[in-house]
């Protein structure tokens, strides 16, 4: 399939100045990036996210773009014979266009191949997630806890050479070892990883079989884990260097702990606030008095005026949660839900009656809300 023009990927034009580029990527890969598509559009948006990684790459680089506009796919695409290909920089496009957002995460430039004094390629290890749950009250008054993640050791067998015992590495012939390759097509010149030692500079004529010539062993280690006070759902905490390893020496990657809070069976949150629902009697809330409402770290008083409708809402001030970037905590919505009595006796049927009659020989000044409500229909269909 033919590869799409990156002008229209990017969608700008022709003659886009390098800021309009940026802008058009950064817009897109917001759009698109992975951490932001879950489920059936998941592999689409990834897709597309690369698509416009690949363009951004190319386009943002003056001698790319310039060879680009000139022979087009071919003058970049080291599979026809240009310059470089998408990639050939790992992460550092990404980066340079999101600064800060996303420079940590990704690692920046370091997050893609770079080069040791020998001439073997490094690589960034990649960066792991691991979902924790956790609930509201811990999510409120924060927790220091353990998990269990999948770490590499050193190979004891081979003691991380990769060779088995009483042989070892040689180095490979492709590459000189090196760890790249040079390739020409007319007037290009292409640097490549090479792909017999995959950058490493070295081929392994017999691997370790306890590690397969990896030089180390894959297990799990347990991390304490420090949630800070007031977290909230979809939060992120980095533990630095605890995702995966890196390649022939370079830097490991960084382990994501995104949070998830179970719901709760009383409070809802919004931000720093919490909101419940209070059922009160019919009769408590027709003459009023004083109810016991919950919070996270005991018990609240609200005086019920005589009179209080159904859907009516108190503000307790401070009874939320202080939130991880606040300075004050937040407040507690109670609302409150008139309960309808069921399951009546004859006799509770018969007192119910003679109130309502009662009700209804004092007026409207009983139910105003119910007065209002009829003339607005009578309005209605005049």
């Amino acid at each position: 399939m033919a590869k799409r023009d990156y002008y229209e990927i990017l969608g700008v034009a022709k003659n886009a100045s390098e800021d309009d580029i940026k802008k058009a990527y950064r817009k897109l890969a917001m759009k698109h990036h992975p951490d932001r598509n879950q489920g059936d559009g998941a592999k689409a948006a990834e897709e597309k996210f690369k698509e416009a990684k690949e363009a951004y790459e190319m386009l943002s680089d003056g001698q790319k773009r310039a060879a680009y506009d000139q022979y087009g796919h071919a003058g970049v695409d080291p599979n026809m014979g240009g310059r470089g290909g998408p990639g050939a920089e790992g992460f550092g496009g990404f980066a340079e266009a999101f600064g800060d957002i996303f420079g940590d995460i990704f690692g920046g430039g370091a997050g893609g191949a770079g080069r040791r004094g020998g001439g073997q390629q490094v690589y960034r290890g990649s960066d792991l997630s691991y979902a924790m749950e956790i609930t509201l009250e811990e999510a409120a008054k924060g927790k220091e806890t353990q998990i269990r993640i999948p770490s590499w050791e050193g190979c004891e067998t081979c003691k991380g050479s990769g060779a088995k015992p009483g042989t070892s590495a040689k180095s490979c012939g492709s590459c000189n070892g090196s760890g790249t390759v040079h390739m020409r097509q007319g007037f290009f010149s292409v640097q490549q990883t090479c792909p017999h030692c995959h950058g490493s500079g070295k081929i392994i004529p017999d691997p370790c079989t306890s590690c397969n010539g990896q030089g180390k062993i894959k297990k799990t280690k347990t991390l304490e884990v420090k949630i800070p006070a007031g977290i909230n759902e979809g939060m992120r905490i980095r533990s630095a260097g605890n995702g995966e390893p890196g390649v022939n020496g370079g830097p490991s990657g960084d382990l994501y702990i995104e949070i998830r809070i179970k719901q709760h069976e009383i409070f809802e949150r919004d931000g720093d606030d919490l909101h419940c629902t209070m059922p009160v009697s019919m009769t408590t809330a027709a003459l009023g008095g004083t109810i016991e409402v919950p919070n996270l770290t005991g018990k609240a008083e609200i005086e019920l005026p005589e009179g209080t409708q159904h859907g009516k809402t108190f503000r307790l001030r401070g009874k939320g949660i202080k939130g991880v970037r606040s300075s004050y905590p937040g407040d507690l919505y109670c609302h409150i839900s008139i309960e309808t009595p069921v399951k009546l006796t004859e006799y509770q049927r018969k007192l119910l009656k003679d109130l309502d009659k009662s009700f209804k020989e004092g007026g409207e000044r009983h139910s105003p809300n119910a007065k209002s409500w009829t003339d607005r229909v009578k309005d209605l269909f005049k």
